[in-house]
């Protein structure tokens, strides 16, 4: 069945978080550092939080209830206010004769400013930034079709995570696709793998 809409991720799918995480994350990773809880696997950390919203991160490393709820309050009234450069390719997906909806996960100020320093609002009929604490990707994408009356069959989900929204697209019976740019699944056989948005076409046409 063709598709009517595509729901696409945000973080390293539209834009790549590393080309901006220095500047953004350096009052977060100062606050980690000195906390002096993750000496040993502070690197790592630092690089899923390039990949993988605050709070899973916080859980799956073990912060402190207090390290966790001040990394919280920061991220909280964070903005990125420079501008952005989304991927070269991202411009491919304007021509898609289909619907656009953004999803992505993580502090609304901070989401809003990163869409804000793209100038990318006009390329999405609705744009949803998930608050973990009240609702899932796999909630909003069933939403989002409810009210458009999209069938799952008519819906293709982008993005770069395959326990995220890849996951949550498979949950719901919806098509999947893995945008990997910068390389970070390259032996990832469970979904179509791309690196490049001018390949979408042969998913959406």
């Amino acid at each position: 069945m063709k598709k009517k809409a595509i729901i696409f991720d945000l973080d390293n799918t539209i834009y790549p978080v590393s080309a901006i995480a220095t500047e953004l994350f350096a009052s977060l990773f100062r606050l980690l550092e000195e906390s002096g809880e993750l000496t040993k696997n502070l690197d790592e950390v630092k690089q899923n939080l390039m990949r993988r919203p605050f709070q899973l991160v916080a859980a799956d490393f073990g912060f402190s209830e207090n390290l966790a709820q001040k990394g919280t309050d920061l991220l909280a009234n964070l903005r990125y206010e420079g501008p952005i450069a989304p991927f070269s390719d991202y411009a491919e997906t304007r021509m898609l004769p289909v619907e656009k909806f953004l999803v992505t996960t993580g502090f609304l100020a901070l989401q809003q400013s990163k869409v804000e320093g793209m100038g990318i609002e006009k390329d999405f009929r609705e744009i949803h930034i998930v608050d973990l604490t009240k609702a899932t990707k796999k909630k909003v994408f069933t939403d989002i079709m409810d009210r458009h009356g999209f069938q799952r069959a008519e819906v293709l989900v982008v993005g770069d995570d395959p326990e995220s929204e890849l996951k949550a697209a498979v949950e719901l019976g919806i098509d999947a696709v893995l945008y990997d740019k910068i390389n970070l699944h390259p032996e990832q056989t469970s979904f179509p793998r791309i690196i490049d948005f001018g390949d979408l076409r042969a998913f959406v046409l």
